[in-house]
């Protein structure tokens, strides 16, 4: 869990990646993406947890998806009318 946190450490502000870009930096592999979220649910305070969505921009499922749009919106990540990350807007997912 601490690798996954310190990639999500990573994500810039204004900028947003997925729970499979992470996998895929750590394991090697997108197959990782559960494990990711799982890690990303637990993190703690100081991991912007916000940055981190679903490969499809969404942040369906998630607790305090709200809130995640807003500091999206408010860090200046592109969002689609739907409240998805805008990934042709934003120039697709960060990765490391």
């Amino acid at each position: 869990m601490a690798a996954i946190w310190a990639l999500a450490r990573q994500v810039p502000a204004g900028r947003a990646t997925t729970y499979g870009q992470l996998a895929e930096a750590h394991y090697g592999v997108r197959r990782g993406a559960r494990i990711a979220g799982q890690a990303m649910a637990r993190c703690p305070a100081d991991v912007p947890w916000w940055r981190v969505v679903h490969a499809d921009g969404t942040m369906k499922g998630t607790p305090g998806a709200d809130e995640q749009r807003a500091r999206l919106a408010e860090e200046g990540v592109p969002l689609t009318r739907d409240g998805r990350v805008d990934w042709t807007a934003a120039g697709g997912p960060w990765s490391p």
